[in-house]
């Protein structure tokens, strides 16, 4: 299949790289670091990375400007994306030829090249692993900037190499990305600094968990709340992990308000909640997945089905 990928890189003169909406250091990280590994070993090609950009990753990189006339003919690549519906920008389907790259479970296997490894940390990852089979293949190098990207991403997608997703593979791999010459500090600051304000919210969010006998916890945070705090709902992301270090907590939920939905974010140390997500409008991997509430009576549910959900876990 990576073979077939690269194969498939080499016909087209223009590739266009999406990633799903709401990026993390992994959406951006396997889409920039694909980016310009095509660019390292194909300098006199047009690559460009599309989507909504998010400020939080600033310290990465931002996506290019395409105009609709780039799509006619062009390769379009899909990184890190479970579903159409997730695909940031609807463009991607304008292409003459579209490929799926992906770690999480491939319940929507769109594109005509699908290449799926759940077994993977991050799709990071997976774009180093395209690059090994590039080196062995084609001679492809790698750039310390393609590197950078690769390792953010890793990082980002294990949590400093914390969730079960980490591998050998992925340690190995990470091993083999320090050795570029990029600023690791500047990856960690970018990642992991906070505002003084969204320090505040912590507090807040530790001080006001509701947890029940069965380790479910969950914590609502409207909008009057953010507004009062001055934090956006994309800064939230950064606090999702604040309640895994609790004792008895099994899984959790993070409920934040947006202008016309409820952001769902869940997170689990055993129970499988992506199924859960799935029933709201979402999805993800088995201990780390999103969904979407549309109102506050609809998040009363998800709370309803994380307690059976912790209820029921052996």
């Amino acid at each position: 299949m990576k073979r077939r990928i690269i194969d498939t890189i080499e016909q087209y003169d223009t590739v266009i790289i999406h990633r799903h909406i709401r990026p993390d250091p992994d959406a951006y990280g396997s889409q920039f670091g694909l980016k310009t590994l095509i660019k390292d070993n194909y300098p006199n090609k047009k690559v460009y990375a599309v989507g909504t950009h998010d400020e939080l990753l600033s310290y990465l990189a931002h996506p290019d400007e395409v105009s609709d006339e780039e799509y006619k003919g062009a390769l379009v690549i899909v990184t890190d994306t479970a579903n159409t519906e997730r695909i940031d920008d609807d463009r991607y389907s304008n292409g003459n030829f579209l490929v799926k790259i992906d770690h999480h479970p491939n319940d929507d296997a769109y594109g005509d090249l699908v290449w799926v490894d759940t077994e993977s940390s991050s799709c990071s990852e997976l774009i180093y692993e395209l690059y090994e089979e590039g080196r062995e293949y084609k001679g492809w190098k790698m750039s310390e900037e393609c590197a950078k990207f690769l390792f953010a991403g890793i990082v980002g997608d294990t949590g400093r190499f914390l969730y079960p997703s980490t591998t050998t593979k992925t340690f190995e791999v990470a091993g083999q990305l320090v050795n570029y010459q990029f600023n690791r500090n500047e990856i960690f600051n970018g990642m992991y600094e906070m505002d003084p304000n969204l320090l505040k919210l912590q507090g807040y969010v530790y001080q006001n968990f509701t947890m029940d006998e069965n380790g479910a916890a969950y914590i609502k945070l409207p909008k009057e709340l953010l507004e009062e705090y001055k934090v956006t709902t994309s800064e939230t992301s950064s606090l999702v992990g604040s309640l895994s270090n609790i004792k008895g907590v099994r899984a959790w939920a993070f409920f934040v308000e947006e202008p016309h939905e409820i952001r769902v974010r869940l997170r689990s140390k055993g129970p499988i909640v992506n199924e859960l997500a799935k029933k709201y409008h979402g999805g993800g991997h088995p201990l780390a997945s999103g969904a979407t509430a549309y109102s506050w009576e609809e998040v009363d549910q998800v709370i309803a089905d994380l307690k059976q959900l912790c209820k029921e876990y052996q």
